[in-house]
């Protein structure tokens, strides 16, 4: 077995895996570090006011011709006031932003792809993003499991993640749960942000972007968390970070500093250099001052004075981009553009596959670990399934209760016409709504993790079903136990079984409806305003509100996607099989039913089912299509 690339370490002469924990702890050798650098980034925003033909398309400039490098063994930090763009060029720098860009990005000589950045970088964003259900140590093994090389054995992964745990004092909270704001108690907030610092060192990657990493955190953990990013860096990585009002014992710890003001490049060099430059400007920073305030303060655009204050910013940024260190940056960075393609263990060769895959891990150990968490997240919450059950109890005496004993009259047959689309409605509900936060309240996990190259779309979108499957077996199959019998239905063993699997594909059905929901909704809020009011047209076309032949033409095609229309009818073809004071056939065509219909309704419920996941499939895998990236030569 041989290793996806040419790491270094990784694997001997003859091509076998003879991999070493000390590989990812090791210094990184000059030869095998990454310079990264970026020349004139351009991002456009493009906003829409009015409608109809009063509609206006803006266009607005964000970053303007942003230049900058970072070589190995630096710390660099990109600091400016608020709106300055610094989040923006990090966006582009980890290939995650959504506006439209023209750049030109290079690693040691090479153009910047997302699956290149993937397999070579780490990226630490500010909020701090993990299923809440998991222990320090399982979110960590979860995470080396799909991120470290196939040739590491379940010993070495283990001893890495008790490593890196050491390394980031986390031993002691191990087995504590990570927990849920208001639902789960959990680690503290420095913990929480140690626990996101350390998912991303597992692998120890020679570059790495951290977005804010001191937000949130009280000064010591600050600095702490900085010290071990210079640590890092010491060690020959190359490490990128945006960074809010340090202290000035935190700024000390950075080698360089990029200063940004209004989208552009107002200064990127020494720390200490930063001070002589706005010096020169002819704004001295005072002996007792933070530095990095000072910066902000200079570069900031006061309402009161907003022309003078963009006059000065974009003089201080033309100053330096004439100045002997804009131009050294620019000659950097064109020397690496022109690098010719470097070879190192994690790049690979240029010359070899033009695409190579993200995944670290097979499929198979992917949704083996996805379909665990999931499994987990679900069972780690019992009062949410115990909430579930007795919902399912409590409605399902009510009915039988309200229902109780019916007779084969005409007004019991309307009576349990009536029940059995009661019992359809409230199986159909229950579970849509049961499932509309399934994908929408996960989605910024999922996409971090999957833009890390943890897994694959459909991974995560299958284990999520079978995670969910058996709640979508049991709850109906408890529901009708219980109402059947009380109601009166058609009593043979047969078709009380006919009636539960009718409902548990109903009960499918309307979980595909909820999942494809939860795909397109941004958020859960939205998901549940639309969840209600598309299931209703669906119900209203069920053969119980309107006859089926009184359907408008132009609505005809809202029946033949309502599993609702095919639920009710199966199961009023399955209560009437026998005779009664009218034959069961009066009773079915007195609905525009067909009798013969059974095993066409019970295959278009499967067609349903497989059909609205599928789209919701596609949904999901939409959100995750990254903007595209025009390099420019």
């Amino acid at each position: 077995m041989s290793a996806s690339y040419d790491n270094p370490g990784f694997s001997n002469e003859n091509g076998e895996v003879a991999i070493s924990l000390d590989t990812l702890s090791a210094k990184t050798k000059a030869s095998e570090g990454i310079t990264y650098s970026w020349d004139k980034v351009n991002v456009f925003a493009t906003s829409t006011q009015g409608c109809g033909k009063k509609k206006l398309t803006r266009e607005k400039h964000i970053l303007k011709d942003v230049t900058g490098i970072c070589r190995p063994g630096e710390l660099l930090a990109i600091m400016g006031a608020s709106g300055a763009g610094k989040t923006t060029l990090l966006n582009v720098l980890t290939f995650r932003s959504d506006n439209a860009l023209k750049v030109k990005l290079y690693i040691n000589g090479r153009k910047v792809t997302s699956d290149l950045l993937t397999k070579s970088s780490a990226y630490v964003q500010q909020e701090d993003l993990f299923i809440g259900t998991f222990t320090v140590m399982e979110q960590l093994m979860f995470q080396a499991n799909l991120r470290m090389e196939r040739g590491f054995t379940q010993k070495q992964i283990t001893a890495r993640v008790e490593e890196v745990m050491q390394e980031l004092s986390l031993t002691k909270c191990a087995k504590t749960l990570i927990g849920v704001p208001g639902r789960i108690k959990g680690i503290s907030g420095g913990e929480t942000k140690r626990l996101a610092f350390a998912c991303e060192l597992l692998t120890n990657p020679p570059l790495m972007f951290l977005d804010e990493p001191t937000s949130g955190l009280d000064s010591f953990m600050a600095q702490s968390v900085v010290q071990a990013m210079k640590t890092l860096a010491d060690r020959g990585k190359t490490i990128i970070s945006t960074i809010h009002q340090p202290s000035s014992e935190v700024f000390a710890l950075f080698d360089r500093v990029l200063l940004m003001g209004e989208g552009r490049l107002a200064y990127l060099g020494q720390t200490q250099g930063a001070v002589s430059f706005f010096k020169g400007l002819g704004y001295t920073c005072p002996s007792t001052y933070n530095p990095a305030d000072f910066f902000i303060s200079t570069l900031a655009v006061n309402p009161e004075k907003e022309e003078e204050c963009r006059a000065f910013v974009d003089s201080t940024c033309d100053t330096f981009a004439s100045s002997s260190e804009g131009q050294a940056v620019g000659r950097s960075v064109q020397d690496n553009m022109q690098g010719g393609g470097t070879t190192n263990g994690w790049l690979g060769n240029e010359n070899g596959k033009k695409s190579v895959s993200p995944y670290k891990v097979g499929w198979w150990q992917q949704f083996k670990a996805v379909l665990k968490r999931s499994v987990l997240a679900n069972t780690r919450e019992p009062m949410v399934l115990k909430t579930k059950v007795f919902q399912m109890i409590i409605v399902s005496l009510l009915l039988g209760v309200i229902y109780l004993d019916q007779e084969m009259t005409q007004e019991g047959i309307s009576n349990i016409n009536g029940a059995l689309f009661l019992i359809l409605t409230q199986i159909s509900f229950s579970n849509t709504m049961g499932v509309v936060n399934t994908f929408c309240t996960e989605l910024p996990i999922f996409l971090r993790e999957h833009f890390n190259g943890m897994y694959r779309t459909d991974v995560y979108f299958i284990s999520k079903n079978l995670a969910e499957l058996p709640l979508t077996i049991f709850l109906p199959l408890l529901f009708v136990s219980i109402v059947y019998y009380m109601i009166g239905l058609y009593a043979p063993a047969e078709n009380f079984f006919i009636c539960a699997g009718l409902l548990i594909l109903v009960a499918n059905a309307a979980v595909s409806f909820g999942y494809m929901i939860s795909c397109m909704a941004r958020n859960l809020n939205i998901a549940l305003a639309i969840a209600a009011p598309l299931l209703i047209p669906l119900m209203l076309f069920g053969g119980l509100f309107l006859n089926v032949d009184s359907i408008p033409v132009y609505f005809i095609w809202i029946r033949y996607i309502s599993w609702f229309n095919y639920g009710n009818e199966a199961l009023i073809i399955n209560q009437y099989p026998a005779l009664c004071a009218f034959t069961g056939e009066d009773v079915i065509e007195d609905l525009s039913f067909n009798k013969n219909n059974l095993g066409l309704d019970v295959g278009l419920l499967f067609v349903i089912i497989i059909g609205f996941r599928f789209i919701g499939f596609l949904l999901l895998l939409l959100k995750t299509k990254r903007k595209a990236v025009q390099q420019i030569d």
